[in-house]
């Protein structure tokens, strides 16, 4: 993720009001309970079939809820017959995660595609955290998820970016990456899938698609935390027993519709943040 992408959190409240929703009212017989008998009947007519069509819901309901149990398999309307779902159609697959860390970033992965989809998914988690505006953390994150090769230019570069008042002040940090008192930061990356488009024993390119949220939670913030969405393409290399990266671009999107859910205040992200963990990505 780019630090500093800010995008503002859409407000919306649902609403049922003006949705042309129907109403129907029943008036009761007054004084003569029989004045109205015509009327009534046809009353009872609707109510009649009001009542049929319940019933006809509910039976079937209940028949397809009983199919669903029944061991024996079931035939569709075309006669033929299918099989259910077997139990391991659902079953994890693919790759072990991976046992070991360095600086609490995954590492040892797999020599092969998973793997590499595994350490990109990872690294990228890394490379968007806040820890990366830390400056002993941004260089263990580097020194990590880095070829050997390329990691000190690497730190060099991303010592400049990272270190610059102008970058930190937009985003509401002090010079030593501290958020004001009272706010939190939050950098953060969720990936959502990852893809192989080129692989050799030696080199992997892995497309990461994921959501990030980026901002400042806390009630005096002028940077609230927002979400944003990216695919940042990883180019990894196999080296000393593990895939590292050697370079990445990244692109915005694809960024779904995002649903009139009512954004949370600034205290229920903060402790959203800081209660709920991340994980360990495997493919």
């Amino acid at each position: 993720m780019t630090p500093g992408d800010e995008h503002d959190y859409g407000e919306s409240a649902r609403s049922d009001e003006g949705h042309g929703y129907g109403r129907t009212r029943l008036r009761l017989p007054e004084n003569d309970p029989y004045g109205g008998a015509r009327r009534g009947g046809r009353s009872s007519s609707r109510s009649l079939v009001t009542v049929v069509g319940v019933v006809v819901l509910l039976i079937a309901a209940i028949a397809f809820a009983n199919r669903g149990g029944d061991d024996s398999p079931s035939t569709s309307a075309s006669g033929t017959t299918g099989d259910k779902p077997d139990a391991t159609s659902t079953a994890p697959t693919g790759t072990k995660p991976v046992d070991a860390k360095t600086g609490g970033i995954p590492t040892g992965y797999a020599h092969d595609a998973q793997g590499a989809q595994s350490a990109a998914a990872n690294y990228a988690v890394a490379l968007g955290s806040a820890d990366m505006f830390i400056t002993d953390l941004r260089h263990q994150i580097v020194d990590t998820v880095y070829a050997p090769a390329i990691a000190v230019s690497k730190q060099a570069a991303l010592d400049t970016a990272y270190s610059s008042e102008t970058f930190l002040g937009n985003i509401g940090l002090d010079k030593n990456g501290t958020a004001p008192d009272g706010q939190s930061f939050v950098s953060r990356v969720i990936p959502v899938g990852t893809k192989v488009t080129a692989s050799s024993a030696s080199n992997a390119t892995v497309e990461v698609w994921y959501t990030s949220l980026f901002g400042l939670s806390g009630e005096a913030s002028t940077n609230p935390v927002s979400e944003s969405w990216f695919t940042t393409t990883y180019q990894l290399q196999w080296t000393s027993n593990d895939w590292k990266v050697t370079d990445f671009q990244q692109k915005d999107g694809p960024v779904p519709v995002g649903r009139d859910q009512q954004a949370s205040t600034a205290d229920d992200m903060t402790k959203a943040v800081e209660e709920f963990g991340g994980f360990t990505y495997a493919r």
